[in-house]
């Protein structure tokens, strides 16, 4: 069901019902503008052939508007500010020619969806997947990306989530330093592109996530502080610069620009939602916080389609994710970098930069199944978004390998097993399910001034790393620039059919999580450390019939010496093996006679035990 989308319309003699408060809206008598810009007195529409600009008529509180007859989808537009320069529009919908370029009148309407019975996406029972779309293919382009999701939804995956697209300057970027919130990058395609995708996606049953940038634009192609320099703020800073003016003066029409763009992409593009990106460094001191209103406005662009949305934030606030009336913002989920990190020291042993707090250890293994290790249980475990890979952990190092190239074989099919039937939300990173060899590195285009404070930057960052910061290593860092490395950061997705094996085990674990009423539950397991590497995770079930998980990243343990009855079967039953990762099938040796009883967990395996009745 679409929803209704917002609807303004400031000039009421205007024969064109404005969608969004800001930006170019065509209708039948020509092309509405309007953008605010309280620093300047007279701002002119110039549309690209067309001699004469069209004054915009000024209106209380900065903004400028007016209809421009003659004008429709497709004409390009810039505003020409005080008789001077000329600039895009801060709420362009495209930028052909990128964010330097003019903007292009776009009709949101003219996509032909096909989804309309899409019931949304809901909290639990979610499978997430992350992809960049210009490295998730060889092609790097929406419809190539679109031709990769019946494999994901065979898979198992339930939402993808989409890296950044707000457009950004040159050829190559992850995205996070996007300066057009509301233009999909032109490096993918055409913002109808984009909605093909998301039509596609919901036909095979997949929702779509966003990861959307509120707590800065990049440093290139931003001219908002052309029209305002009430956009951002002295009061707050980020590690990126000045902070988006949230709760200072004039900061009225800033929050309405944000909140607008949140809707925009549940309305015009039929998204499920958004992943917040570093929601630790978005400050705001209003009665309301942006994120609670973000949150509010999704849903309520929603309708009646279901819509989530998570936080990654460094600082694991649970508060973002607890109901208002408990004190929270209300949001879906918070990202639980405590999984990640205490898996990642278990998994190499290293422990080195922001690994240094973490054990690695069985008992920590258990704790990041029940929370955060600041506030184990505080949250439902949905609520959790657990990975052992994603694109900042694999990059944060010097050769962006992934997991299954930094342990061994035996230890990354367990601690797959661990995270797939684990209680929070799992998320995949693009390739994570076949094994790819390709690593995934920090990439971005920029002009040469600022490529080299970027790669400069990007050096100090990750000499927080000891073994980094050795000078032989840090002479070997890939250039973020060069297109080489991007070149290499991208997949193959013939390695699929190559690697099945990999595929397997990613499908089983994903079907045995949404069948086996014990892991769909998604609750909080009894569990413990058995000594050493090993632990157990006991899930029940209604009918009684418990699933043990059991994992052990040492050498050969025998179970015995149950004291607290965890290990101990329901009275007249008996384990039973429903699956190892030591299967032939995943590439592994095979599971011993003891192992499928009970009592034995081979060295760097995972193994899940069903009770049965015994006849």
């Amino acid at each position: 069901m679409c929803p209704n989308p917002t609807r303004t319309q400031p000039d009421p003699a205007s024969p064109v019902t404005r969608r969004l408060p800001v930006g170019a809206e065509p209708g039948t008598a020509g092309v509405h503008f309007r953008v605010w810009a309280p620093d300047r007195a007279r701002v002119d529409v110039v549309v690209e052939g067309r001699r004469d600009p069209h004054p915009l008529d000024p209106e209380p509180g900065g903004f400028h508007s007016a209809l421009v007859p003659g004008v429709g989808p497709g004409a390009l537009y810039r505003y020409r500010l005080d008789g001077g320069d000329v600039f895009p529009d801060p709420a362009s919908r495209f930028q052909p020619e990128g964010p330097h370029g003019p903007s292009e009148v776009i009709d949101p309407g003219a996509f032909t969806w096909t989804d309309v019975s899409w019931p949304g996406a809901r909290r639990d029972g979610q499978v997430l997947y992350e992809i960049h779309v210009g490295a998730f293919t060889p092609e790097g382009t929406w419809a190539a990306a679109m031709r990769q999701l019946p494999a994901l939804a065979e898979l198992g995956i339930t939402l993808i989530e989409i890296m950044p697209v707000a457009d950004f300057p040159g050829r190559f970027g992850w995205g996070y330093d996007g300066v057009d919130l509301f233009a999909p990058t032109r490096l993918y395609g055409r913002p109808d592109d984009f909605r093909a995708f998301v039509d596609r996606a919901h036909a095979l049953g997949l929702g779509v996530l966003l990861d959307a940038v509120y707590n800065h634009l990049g440093p290139d192609g931003n001219y908002l502080g052309q029209y305002a320099r009430a956009y951002v703020t002295e009061r707050h800073t980020t590690p990126w610069g000045p902070a988006p003016n949230y709760d200072g003066p004039d900061s009225g029409p800033v929050r309405e620009l944000v909140l607008a763009n949140a809707g925009y992409w549940i309305d015009e593009f039929h998204l499920d939602g958004l992943r917040l990106d570093a929601a630790h460094t978005i400050h705001d001191d209003s009665p309301e916080h942006i994120l609670a209103a973000i949150g509010r406005t999704v849903r309520a662009r929603g309708g009646r389609r279901g819509t989530v949305l998570y936080a990654e934030d460094e600082l694991q606030r649970v508060a973002l994710a607890l109901p208002p009336e408990a004190g929270g913002l209300g949001l879906d989920g918070i990202w639980n970098d405590d999984f990640h990190h205490a898996v990642r020291v278990a998994a190499t042993g290293r422990r080195e930069g922001y690994y240094r707090r973490y054990l690695g250890s069985a008992d920590e293994l258990v704790s990041v199944t029940r929370g955060t290790l600041g506030a184990p249980n505080a949250l439902e475990c949905a609520r959790l978004v657990t990975f052992i890979q994603n694109h900042d952990q694999i990059a944060h190092s010097a050769r962006g390998l992934r997991l299954n190239a930094l342990t061994s074989p035996g230890r990354w099919r367990a601690l797959t097993g661990f995270l797939l039937l684990s209680p929070g939300t799992p998320l995949l990173f693009m390739g994570q399910e076949f094994a790819a060899s390709s690593p995934f590195l920090f990439f971005a285009d920029h002009e040469p001034r600022l490529a080299d404070l970027v790669r400069r930057g990007r050096a100090e960052h990750l000499a927080q790393f000891e073994s980094i910061a050795d000078p032989a290593m840090q002479a070997l860092l890939p250039d973020p620039a060069s297109p080489g490395t991007f070149e290499r950061s991208r997949l193959d997705p013939g390695e699929r059919a190559r690697r099945p094996e990999a595929v397997a085990l990613h499908r089983d674990l994903l079907r045995l999580r949404r069948s086996d009423a014990a892991f769909a539950a998604q609750r909080v397991p009894d569990g413990r450390s058995l000594g050493g590497a090993a632990l157990a995770l006991r899930f029940g079930r209604e009918d009684g019939l418990d699933r043990l998980l059991l994992l052990n990243l040492g050498s050969d343990l025998v179970l015995e010496n149950d004291q607290d009855g965890l290990l101990t079967p329901p009275s007249a039953a008996a384990w039973t093996l429903a699956w190892s990762s030591d299967d032939p099938r995943y590439g592994g040796s095979g599971t011993p006679a003891a192992a499928r009883e009970g009592r034995l967990i081979p060295s760097e395996s995972a193994l899940v035990l069903a009770a049965t009745r015994r006849s």
